[in-house]
């Protein structure tokens, strides 16, 4: 398999799916093709890009050095992306779920990869009103690749414990911090993903499953983490999108340092803890149900800790690493999260004062566009 493992290492990418609402009513608009259209074709800037559904549209950042670079980029791509759909009466919001759209009133985007993808599997498809915050590291070898992918399933349930921003479904509150898990759960080839021996390992593995007709290609391997040959990167996928653009940026500046100590944990000749799957699964549901005011299986040690006590701990101990690379000072994001709750704590605290899902998104929608005097 032809792969782009060649470095430099540690340059980031970032990519946010974001909600097309009306500006009055904070209902989703099925109206991704006619903002496409508006928006400057700069690819240096970043992209802009359909989803699956009409409703949803997704920027992404260039490969840069470290996060401080990402956020100018990101914040400009929000601010391009918000001008672009006020022009036609429409807002963008973001957070893991919208609080009271259903999926029956979402057009599917009108692109090959999309119609299939729902021929294939039908209602498990249609429903997926999902938004994520997907972050890419580049790597320059691809037996790191597999090391680093490997040793980031310990970390999933940390990334989604911070980042959890979907407490609310079809107007309805949940229970769950992360409604965006269970829903996405009813994919295929979705979670914790398998380990790997090394790269070629990986490379039968996904030669076997194209050959047997089950996906096209490794693009259809929809893990919390995977590797990602045609860019060198490992991504990871386990993060709710985030309201505010300090969070994206905090989580984005964790993840790199994570893959930097995992990178030279392999060029060390370190070899990583093994711990069962259905363990890794259970902090995972753990992650999603509870959010940061849960505990989470401490795996060396088969106790039960505080998440957001294992979160502070990963934080210091990575703190270093993310120097390093230039991105420390967005790990200021973290610590926000830390102390005042995650993105579904503050839904939750909006929503509680009158009971009013519109409310929640007006303070979704204000904080995206960088409004600073919200709950958010």
């Amino acid at each position: 398999m032809e792969h782009h493992f060649t470095g430099p290492s540690y340059t980031i990418g970032i990519e946010e799916e974001l909600m097309i609402v009306d500006a009055d009513s904070y209902e989703l608009v099925n109206a991704i093709e006619s903002l496409l259209e508006d928006a400057p074709n700069d690819a240096t800037a970043g992209e802009i890009k359909p989803e699956l559904m009409e409703s949803v549209l997704e920027i992404a950042t260039r490969p840069v050095a470290n996060t401080a670079e990402a956020g100018e980029q990101l914040r400009a791509l929000r601010r391009q992306v918000h001008d672009t759909a006020a022009l036609r009466g429409l807002t963008i919001g973001s957070a893991g779920t919208h609080p009271f759209a259903l999926w029956e009133d979402q057009r599917i985007a009108s692109r090959l990869r999309y119609r299939e993808l729902v021929n294939a599997l039908r209602f498990v498809a249609r429903q997926e009103l999902i938004f994520g915050l997907h972050v890419h590291v580049g790597l320059d070898d691809p037996d790191k690749a597999i090391h680093v992918a490997n040793g980031m399933r310990v970390h999933l349930p940390v990334l989604l414990a911070l980042s959890a921003n979907s407490p609310f479904w079809r107007g309805d509150g949940t229970g769950m911090a992360s409604t965006r898990l269970p829903i996405f759960r009813a994919f295929p080839r979705v979670g914790v993903p398998p380990s790997y021996r090394d790269w070629a390992d990986y490379e039968r593995e996904i030669e076997f499953m194209v050959a047997s007709g089950v996906m096209e290609d490794y693009t259809y391997l929809w893990y919390d983490v995977r590797p990602h040959p045609k860019l060198g990167t490992v991504e990871i996928r386990a993060c709710d999108a985030q309201t505010r653009v300090e969070h994206t940026l905090g989580l984005a500046a964790l993840i790199q340092a994570m893959v930097k100590e995992l990178a030279e944990h392999f060029d060390e000749g370190k070899h990583l803890g093994e711990y069962p799957w259905q363990m890794l699964d259970e902090n995972r549901w753990l992650a999603a149900r509870h959010g940061l005011s849960g505990e989470l299986v401490d795996l060396p040690t088969s106790g039960r800790v505080a998440t957001k006590a294992l979160a502070r701990r990963l934080l210091d101990r990575l703190r270093e690493h993310a120097q390093d690379l230039g991105s420390a000072a967005e790990l200021d994001g973290i610590e926000d999260l830390l102390a005042r709750g995650n993105g579904a704590a503050r839904q939750v605290v909006v929503y509680e004062a009158n009971h009013d899902l519109r409310e929640v998104m007006a303070e979704v929608v204000a904080a995206t566009a960088g409004d600073g005097d919200t709950e958010f």
